[in-house]
C-alpha cells in the first residue's frame, strides 16, 4: 500500500481487537463498512494496470499515444489530489458518513463512465470521477473508523483499511485475470468497481456518524449514544469526558494559532519543531514515490511484456505475484516496526532496492543487447507491402534487431520454429498481426523474446519483496508520529500532497521514459533517484521507535543528527 497511511497498532492490540470484536459485533461492522472505501481505493488504482492492455487493444490512438496510455492512468492520481483536499473541507463540515457516501457516488459514477465509454477521453473523464472517490476515500475511511473505534484496539482496526487498500489492488489483479477471455474485457475489469460502491452506500446508510464529529457539533447525546454501542457501560462515561478534554484542547490549539488554513501554515513553517518534522515527512514520502513503486503498480503487466512476456493472459498472471507480495509486506511491516525501528527498516529497504533496480537495469540491458536479430527473407514472408518501411529505408538493415524494430513503432513476429532465432519486422497493423498469430507465431509489440524475461519478474518480485515491509508503509508511520499534536494535521496533509504529487510526476512519465531511455536506463534513473533518498533519510529522519510524541518534539528541537555525525561529547 503506498498512497494511504498505515496506523501503527500496538502489540497486544490484535489480540484484544479479535476478543473485543467478538463480544461487540458492532465495532467490526462499523470498521469493514467503512473499509470497503479501503477496498475501493485498492482496486481502482490497481485495475487500470490490466485494463490498459485491453484499451491499446480496442483504441488504435491509445496503441500509437504514449503521451495518452500514460494520461489515462495518472488522471486517477490527479483527482486523487483534488479529492483528499475536498474531502478533508467535508470531513469537517458536514461529518465523515456524508463524506464516505458522496465518495461511493463517484467511485460508481467513474465506474459506468468506464464501462460504457466509447473513446478514450471517456475513460479519462471515469477516471478523473474515481480519482476524486480515491482522493476522499484516502482521507474518510482511516478517519472514521479511528473515531469510531475503542481506543485500546484503535491501531488495529485503522490497520484493517491499510490492508484492505493491499487487499483491492491484489483483488484487481484477479479481476483482471478473469475477464481476459471475456467479451468486453477492460469494460468488465473497470465497471466491477461500481458494485463494492453500492454495497458500502447502503451499509454506510445504517450506520451513524463518527461520535467526534457530533460532539464537536454540540450533539452530545447522539454522540452517547454511539458509544453506549462502542464501549461497555462502565467506560462510556469516561470516554466522553477524554473526548471532551481532546476537543477543548483542540479548539484551544486553534485560537492560538487560527482557524484558516493560511494562519495555520505560518504558525507551522515558522516553528523550527515542525519545519524539521516537515524535513523528514516529506522526505520519506517522495523518496517512496521516486522510488518507482508505483510504476510496478500501474504499469506491472506491460513491464512483464517488456521483459519479453507477449501473452496479455502471461503478464497478467506473473504481475500478481508481485501485488501479492505487497499485500504480504504489509503485514511483515506490523509484525516487525517496532522491533526494528522506522529508520533502520527504511534505510534497508532502499538498500534493497537500490540493489533490484541496479540489477533489472543490467537485465534490461542484456535482454535488449541479445534480442533476435531481424530477417529479410523472414519479413518478406507475410506480404510484399508488410515490411516495416523504416526497416526497408534503414541504411544498414543487417544490424537491425528486435529491439530496432519496437523502436520504429512496428511489431516482431517471432521466427516460427524458435522465437529466439531471427524473425520479422513487420508494419503494425491488425492485419498482419492475425496473419502472424494463424501461423503459431508470436506477435511482440512491447518487449522482444528474451531468455532473461524469468530474471527481470524474479529481481521485480524481489524490489516488492525489499520495498513494501519498509518504504511501503513506514513512511505513514512516520508522519503519524513526527508533528507536534496542534500540527499533525497539517503536517501529514502537506506531506501527502507531496506523496500524490510525486505519485501524479512518476505515474504520467514512467512510458516516455522508457521510450527515451529504454527500460534499463529508466530503472536505473530510478536507481539514482532512491541513492538520493536514502542519502536524504539517512540525514533528516530521526528514529521514533518507542518515544513518546514530546520526546520526538525535544529530539527535534534540540536538531537531529546522524550518529555517525553527534559530537563524542
Amino acid at each position: 500500500m503506498v498512497e494511504g497511511g498505515i496506523v501503527k497498532p500496538d502489540r497486544t492490540e490484535f489480540s484484544d481487537c479479535w476478543k473485543t470484536t467478538w463480544k461487540t459485533p458492532y465495532i467490526m461492522r462499523l470498521a469493514l463498512s467503512a473499509g470497503i472505501g479501503g477496498l475501493l481505493f485498492g482496486y481502482d488504482t490497481g485495475v487500470i494496470s490490466g485494463a490498459l492492455l485491453y484499451i491499446r487493444e480496442d483504441f488504435h490512438e491509445v496503441e500509437k499515444k504514449t503521451w495518452l496510455q500514460e494520461v489515462i492512468v495518472s488522471m486517477a492520481v490527479a483527482g486523487a489530489i483534488f479529492g483528499a483536499a475536498f474531502g478533508g473541507w467535508m470531513n469537517d463540515r458536514f461529518g465523515r458518513k456524508p463524506s464516505i457516501l458522496v465518495a461511493d457516488i463517484l467511485f460508481f459514477v467513474g465506474a459506468i463512465i468506464m464501462a460504457l465509454a466509447p473513446a478514450p477521453w471517456m475513460i479519462i473523464v471515469g477516471r478523473i470521477f474515481v480519482g476524486l472517490g480515491v482522493g476522499m476515500a484516502s482521507m474518510t475511511a482511516p478517519l472514521y473508523i479511528s473515531e469510531a473505534s475503542p481506543a485500546r484496539i484503535r491501531g488495529a482496526l485503522v490497520s484493517t483499511n491499510g490492508l484492505l487498500i493491499t487487499g483491492g489492488q491484489f483483488l484487481s489483479y484477479l479481476i483482471n485475470l478473469a475477464f481476459t477471455h471475456a467479451p468486453g474485457t477492460w469494460r468488465w475489469m473497470l465497471g466491477v468497481a461500481g458494485l463494492p460502491a453500492v454495497v458500502q452506500f447502503f451499509l454506510m446508510l445504517s450506520l451513524p456518524e463518527s461520535p467526534r464529529w457530533l460532539y464537536r457539533r454540540n450533539k452530545v447525546e447522539e454522540a452517547r449514544s454511539i458509544l453506549e454501542k462502542i464501549y461497555p457501560e462502565n467506560e462510556v462515561e469516561a470516554e466522553l469526558t477524554a473526548l471532551k478534554k481532546s476537543i477543548e484542547a483542540e479548539e484551544a490549539d486553534e485560537q492560538d494559532i487560527g482557524d484558516s488554513f493560511i494562519a495555520k501554515l505560518k504558525g507551522a513553517l515558522g516553528n523550527v519543531v515542525v519545519r524539521r518534522g516537515l524535513y523528514a515527512g516529506v522526505t520519506v514520502q517522495v523518496a517512496q514515490q521516486f522510488s518507482g513503486i508505483n510504476t510496478v503498480m500501474y504499469y506491472s503487466p506491460t513491464i512483464v511484456q517488456l521483459a519479453g512476456f507477449a501473452s496479455n493472459k502471461t503478464a497478467l498472471a506473473l504481475s500478481l505475484v508481485t501485488s501479492g507480495l505487497n499485500a504480504a509486506g504489509s503485514i511483515v511491516s506490523m509484525v516487525f516496526v517496532d522491533r526494528y525501528g522506522r529508520r533502520k527498516m527504511m534505510i534497508i529497504s532502499m538498500f534493497g532496492i537500490i540493489t533490484c533496480l541496479v540489477i533489472l537495469s543490467v537485465v534490461f540491458f542484456q535482454a535488449a543487447s541479445h534480442a533476435p536479430k531481424i530477417s529479410q527473407i523472414e519479413s518478406t514472408h507475410f506480404a510484399a507491402n508488410g515490411t516495416c518501411p523504416s526497416y526497408i529505408s534503414a541504411p544498414n538493415p543487417t544490424s537491425w534487431n528486435c529491439m530496432s524494430c519496437l523502436k520504429a513503432d512496428c511489431g516482431f513476429c517471432s521466427n516460427g520454429a524458435n522465437e529466439y532465432s531471427p524473425g520479422a519486422c513487420l508494419a503494425k497493423t491488425k492485419d498482419l498481426e492475425n496473419s502472424c498469430r494463424k501461423q503459431h507465431r508470436t506477435w511482440f509489440k512491447e518487449g522482444c523474446p528474451s531468455k532473461f524475461g524469468f530474471l527481470a519478474v524474479v529481481f521485480l518480485g524481489l524490489y516488492i519483496i525489499s520495498f513494501s515491509p519498509g518504504m511501503g508503509t513506514v513512511p505513514w508511520i512516520v508522519n503519524s508520529e513526527i508533528y507536534p499534536l496542534k500540527y499533525r494535521g497539517l503536517g501529514g496533509g502537506i506531506a501527502a500532497v507531496s506523496n500524490w504529487v510525486s505519485n501524479l510526476i512518476v505515474s504520467l512519465t514512467f512510458l516516455t521514459l522508457t521510450k527515451a531511455l529504454g527500460s534499463s536506463g529508466t530503472f536505473l534513473l530510478f536507481a539514482g533517484f532512491c541513492v538520493i533518498g536514502l542519502g536524504f533519510i539517512y540525514w533528516f529522519v530521526p528514529e521514533t521507535k518507542g518515544l513518546q510524541f514530546e520526546e520526538v518534539e525535544m529530539m527535534l528541537k534540540s536538531g537531529f543528527k546522524p550518529s555517525a555525525f553527534k559530537s563524542k561529547s
